[in-house]
């Protein structure tokens, strides 16, 4: 992946060993922070029900005064430079698509842990989207567990997790994941977990519009999309419950089967077209 091509952003706030943001709402655990929950039951062998529980806790004291660390090494680059490409990709798509100005979300690199405005986040989290900050988290500790997993090939695996947090941003802006939430909130169980569901597989397809505009420019190769896509395999309903429990219950998926998060994934990624994104038309998905 040739990232080092892409412009950097200025929205990143690097928090390491400066402290950590304590603004908290009393909304919960993040959609990001449970589908990345998932993530870290893979990569790091932790427990999913370990980390929401942390997720949950927090004050709802204002943000401390931070002071901000230099942004000078290669992850952190890495970060900034996929994050200003995920701007430049949907200002664009925005404007042609959308008809509206697209406001970029802010995200925050910590270590160790965080106190967003979902609560409170340990590194084990991995990346995560904070609907009422309207904010990214990530610990850069989780990019050196994937580059362990994943090896030389995980530049492109790492920007996947990053877009599918950018694609819950894109949802928030959209007014999609307040909808959502109203429907949950009447909702039983399982129309909750469908629409659970649904919200994260277009965020997979919107991450499939960014890695669209990546590989038209060149940016990536067909090696590195199909990591991407064994990403998304690998953080299916499915497969984590297959592995954690030893057998899959489809009625408690939360976030979508490996082969829907996969075809989403690709479809996004195919047609780089938004309307194409659609997860909540009535039917089989």
């Amino acid at each position: 992946m040739k990232w080092r091509n892409m412009r950097r952003s200025s929205n990143v706030q690097d928090v390491r060993g400066g402290g950590r943001s304590t603004a908290r709402t009393a909304g919960g655990v993040g959609i990001g922070g449970v589908v990345l929950a998932l993530l870290a039951s893979l990569v790091f062998g932790v427990d999913p029900s370990t980390v929401l529980s942390g997720l949950e806790g927090g004050d709802l004291s204002a943000p401390s005064n931070v002071q901000e660390a230099p942004i000078d090494d290669r992850d952190s680059d890495f970060v900034r430079a996929v994050l200003g490409d995920t701007e430049d990709v949907w200002s664009q798509v925005f404007r042609k698509q959308v008809g509206a100005e697209y406001q970029p979300p802010k995200l925050v690199l910590f270590s160790g842990s965080v106190n967003s405005a979902c609560g409170f986040a340990e590194a084990a989290t991995g990346p995560f989207y904070c609907p009422p900050d309207q904010k990214v988290y990530l610990d850069m500790s989780f990019f050196q567990r994937v580059q362990a997993t994943a090896g030389a090939d995980a530049d492109f695996a790492r920007s996947y997790a990053i877009a599918h947090e950018i694609g819950h941003h894109i949802q928030t802006l959209l007014g999609v994941s307040e909808q959502v939430r109203q429907l949950q909130s009447r909702s039983d169980e399982a129309t909750s977990n469908d629409l659970s569901v649904r919200l994260e597989l277009q965020a997979d397809c919107f991450a499939g519009v960014w890695g669209n505009s990546t590989a038209q420019r060149g940016l990536i190769n067909e090696q590195a999309i199909k990591g991407a896509l064994d990403t998304a395999a690998q953080i299916g309903d499915d497969y984590l419950q297959r592995r954690g429990r030893g057998y899959v219950v489809p009625e408690s998926f939360t976030h979508g089967s490996s082969e829907q998060r996969v075809s989403w994934f690709s479809r996004g990624l195919k047609t780089g077209d938004i309307q194409q994104c659609d997860t909540f038309t009535k039917g089989k998905i």
